[in-house]
């Protein structure tokens, strides 16, 4: 069964994108970790543009971050239907407690 990582940022803003498009999790700052994903134009796409959610997270926190993301990907998080949230600013849930709140970047 695919996964997929779920990100809401506002009421009317939000992206599910199947994990087997997750190019990787990278500390871009201080508290800010980015979860890098293939482009939302798919492969043949002429343009060089990524998809990515910015989590922004509790100072030093990036690794307990990283750590918690991986954890719920592989199952140990109590995720058993594939659809995986890992932050909802709207209601406040977020896969790990260091993490704050997060943005969204389609094709930047």
């Amino acid at each position: 069964m695919e996964k997929f990582l779920v990100f809401i940022d506002a009421a009317d803003d939000a992206m599910c994108m199947p994990l087997s498009r997750m190019t990787g999790i990278t500390v871009a700052a201080d508290a800010t970790v980015l979860v890098n994903f293939e482009n939302s134009l798919g492969p043949n796409a002429t343009e060089d543009k990524r998809t990515f959610a910015t989590l922004t997270c509790t100072a030093d926190a990036e690794l307990a971050v990283f750590k918690g993301l991986v954890q719920a990907i592989n199952g140990k998080a109590g995720n058993t239907d594939g659809v995986i949230t890992v932050c909802d600013d709207v209601v406040g849930t977020f896969i790990h407690p260091d993490i704050v709140s997060c943005t969204i970047s389609l094709d930047a």
